[in-house]
């Protein structure tokens, strides 16, 4: 087996990293960056999306299995006491497989540009970089409504518990194949109303946001940051591709939302 370990950088995280690689060489299996069959990241849920932006290309072919050296994540449920446990288990165990649904997310450009593709683990997000965001909010081609506001989310299921939450999102089970659409500090009066509540949508609905002005955009797909001074549209729905975790033991998922947040 190919393996990869990616470490979030700090001296704690960078050490235990080592200790991982050493341990699995002396199982003879091969580390490979390039082309691994797994990936274990050290560090926390942030270093997880990365080695998954890492390898989003090869998500069939890719599992991932998070090591916290900080707080407990949803995606790092390994503690640093368990490293020879998580060890043993992958050089000796034939892993489960759990996979999760993605966002796309499409963006098309009002010049001859062609369109930008993006997967998203967690979300995109969409704001102005200055005054209110005004979007015609589309779902399976009919239009919704005008969002006027600080901006928009898009949450997958597993997503649902980061900015979907502390924006009064709905937490979703990571199996059900969905993304959620929130909004950021609508603004409602008599003139303007947006429906105010946060939207699940199942996997054949697509939305479609549309600028209402011309205007510069922030755009985020989970870390990344992306200013876009001539965009048409933002297409989003329910990815093809999935995500793989690798299970070598039973951490339902609502544990782990009572653990991070109760």
């Amino acid at each position: 087996m190919h393996f990869h370990v990616r470490s979030r950088g700090d001296e704690d995280s960078n050490t235990l990293a080592q200790r991982i690689r050493n341990y699995l060489e002396e199982f003879e299996l091969i580390p490979d960056e390039k082309e691994p069959d797994i990936v274990i990241s050290v560090g926390g849920d942030g270093t997880l999306l990365e080695a998954f932006h890492q390898y989003s290309s090869r998500l069939e072919q890719t599992a991932f299995v998070g090591v916290h050296t900080g707080h407990l994540g949803f995606y790092a449920d390994w503690k640093p006491d368990e490293v020879e446990k998580l060890v043993i288990h992958i050089a000796k165990t034939p892993f489960k497989i759990v996979e999760y649904p993605l966002l796309e997310v499409i963006i098309r450009h009002t010049n001859d540009q062609p369109e930008d593709r993006y997967l998203a683990l967690n979300e995109c997000t969409v704001k102005t970089k200055v005054g209110s965001l005004v979007m015609d909010v589309e779902i399976k081609g009919d239009v919704f409504e005008t969002f006027r506001g600080d901006g928009l989310c898009l949450s997958t299921p597993s997503g649902s518990t980061a900015y979907n939450k502390a924006l009064g999102g709905a937490i979703l089970h990571p199996s059900l194949p969905c993304i959620q659409l929130a909004e950021m500090a609508s603004i409602n009066n008599r003139v303007y109303r947006t429906i105010g509540s946060p939207l699940v949508l199942p996997q054949h609905h697509t939305c479609l946001l549309k600028p209402r002005y011309h205007d510069e955009f922030q755009v985020t797909v989970d870390h990344y940051t992306l200013i876009e001074p001539e965009m048409k549209s933002i297409q989003c729905r329910v990815a093809d591709e999935r995500v793989r975790f690798a299970r070598f033991r039973p951490f339902p998922f609502w544990n782990r939302v009572k653990e991070s947040f109760i």
